[in-house]
């Protein structure tokens, strides 16, 4: 019997980017409703992989590539992602591409818009033709209900929670009508426990549908629990292409990385702290809040009371869009807020970032790519730019401080430096940060916070979209700095396991409000009590 042809071919893929090889004979088949994991360490070369196949325009304007991609056993070449949407593929990328002041029908139905005729379209033709906004708002509604999700069709994107605008990503896939193929990657790292079950209910649902899935996550239990076959590449090579009925969630992670990985390096955080948190003085408070409210869309922050306690690790974590992000974000200066925050005694002038900055605080934003990098610059100037503006580092003063010139050599020290410490995959400290992976974008965002030397650092999700061997490397150096140098860390994480694991205490936020602050040791059940507002303590500062 002739073999079943795959609705998807890479043989032999190759791309080299600068003369730096970051893939290097990739092959691998897909079949029709088949749901296949692809995994491996940030800088691994999935994303360029994705881009290949998605018809990516820095591909070709790179060189393009080698090897040979085929659709139904037909050979393709994709010169635009135009092209691969013809061919039935989507794509769901690591970041949004929503537009904020469009509404979920509109963002949902971009390009394809549903228009009727009018008395004018008889006499001058269809350019004055007008939008179906009923149908276009029915179509929308229909792809939002495949997902099991339940979102407003007229909600503005800049207006929603995280989770919902990655559903409206997916959504707005799944509603082409020629859709055979859909990449997504890691389409679960910005979403909640319960959201993340729902999409994966609904990913299996569109298997079964016909639609083939290529699922990108670090997420490993998930690539197990969703899919059928799972590809490792590693150093931009596919290494391992095999059941997931065949293999486990530390065989996937020891063949990402080339080593055993577990989680051991968690358990040891949390038997350092037990030791080190008994060493704070409950007495010494660095900074203290005063009923915060900061109106950041999707994270509202109404009333927010505590404080941290010098040399501590605070963790916040709550569920998306009950306001956990939008503290750090007031706080910074970022969104606007009120009340009152004392730093060190002194009060913190709210709503200017400068003067955060200028107090020894830093901030490392969960939006890496829109707050975090100047994606077109070097490493070097992403390290080290804000400490430049604020501080005045990395300068040369001449004729007594008359003019200045940055001091390029002290820029590209410390950028090494950053890039040996975090373990940064990149060609040098002049590769430009748009061309790493996420998760060296993530390292490059703590370099540059860290170059700061900050008395006390916010970091927003520190290891999301980033993989097991990168997450303990990130939460090494936290934990590094926390101890060794003394740095005061509030950490905002929606990895409960990850703070229980880090943190000398967690906070938890529920409706805008701090509903308890917990000892790490406390039960996932107590913490989910806290978390779903069934529970709530008299938080004292």
């Amino acid at each position: 019997m002739k073999d079943e042809i795959p609705l998807l071919r890479l043989k032999g893929v190759t791309k080299q980017f600068s003369g730096t090889v970051v893939l290097e004979d990739v092959s691998f088949d897909l079949k029709k409703g088949e749901v296949l994991g692809l995994v491996g360490e940030n800088g691994a070369g999935k994303t360029t992989l994705m881009s290949i196949l998605f018809g990516m325009p820095h591909i070709a304007e790179s060189g393009g590539y080698g090897g040979t991609i085929e659709i139904n056993g037909k050979e393709v070449h994709f010169k635009s992602p135009f092209d691969a949407l013809d061919a039935g593929i989507g794509m769901v990328h690591q970041e949004f591409s929503l537009i904020p002041g469009f509404t979920t029908t509109e963002n949902i139905m971009l390009n394809r818009e549903i228009t009727k005729n009018n008395f004018m379209v008889d006499i001058f033709g269809p350019r004055l033709s007008v939008l179906d906004r009923a149908g276009m708002k029915e179509r929308a509604k229909s792809a939002i209900n495949r997902l099991g999700v339940s979102i407003d069709p007229e909600m503005k994107i800049a207006e929603m929670p995280v989770g919902h605008k990655q559903f409206t990503e997916i959504a707005r896939e799944i509603d082409r009508e020629k859709i055979q193929i859909l990449v997504l990657d890691e389409p679960t790292a910005v979403l909640t426990e319960s959201e993340a079950a729902v999409l994966l209910k609904a990913i299996k649902e569109l298997a079964a549908s016909g639609i083939a899935i290529i699922f990108i996550s670090h997420r490993l239990q998930e690539v197990i629990d969703i899919c059928d076959r799972v590809v490792t590449l590693r150093d931009g090579k596919s290494v391992r292409d095999i059941s997931t009925k065949e293999t486990n969630v530390s065989d996937i992670a020891a063949s990402m990385v080339g080593r055993t990985v577990t989680d051991e390096h968690l358990k040891k955080h949390a038997e350092l702290n037990a030791a080190e948190t008994a060493k704070l003085d409950d007495n010494d408070k660095v900074l203290t809040v005063e009923h915060l409210w900061v109106d950041m869309p999707g994270e509202t922050v109404r009333n927010v009371n505590f404080s941290v306690r010098r040399g501590e690790i605070l963790g916040i974590g709550g569920l998306a869009g009950q306001g956990k992000l939008g503290i750090p974000n007031g706080i910074m200066g970022l969104y606007p807020a009120g009340g009152k925050v004392l730093f060190n005694g002194k009060e913190i002038k709210l709503n200017d970032p400068a003067a955060a900055l200028k107090d020894h605080l830093a901030f490392v934003s969960e939006d890496r790519r829109g707050v975090g990098l100047l994606l077109d610059e070097s490493l070097d100037w992403n390290i080290s730019f804000t400490a430049m503006q604020s501080k005045g580092m990395f300068l040369k003063k001449y004729l007594n401080g008359l003019f200045t010139l940055r001091d390029e050599d002290a820029m590209r020290k410390v950028a090494e430096a950053y890039i040996k410490l975090f373990e940064i995959k990149c060609t040098s400290s002049k590769q430009k940060a748009k061309e790493l992976s996420g998760g060296n974008q993530q390292k490059v965002c703590l370099a540059k916070a860290f170059c700061m030397e900050p008395e006390l650092l916010f970091v927003a999700e520190p290891t999301r979209g980033i993989d097991v061997g990168a997450k303990a490397i990130v939460l090494d150096v936290l934990r590094m700095y926390n101890r060794e140098k003394g740095t005061t860390i509030v950490m905002v994480s929606s990895e409960l396991e990850e703070l229980r694991s880090v943190c000398d205490r967690v906070a938890i936020v529920s409706g805008g409000e701090i509903a308890g602050i917990l000892s790490p040791s406390e039960k996932p059940e107590e913490f989910a009590l806290y978390m779903s507002g069934l529970k709530k303590q008299e938080v004292t500062k």
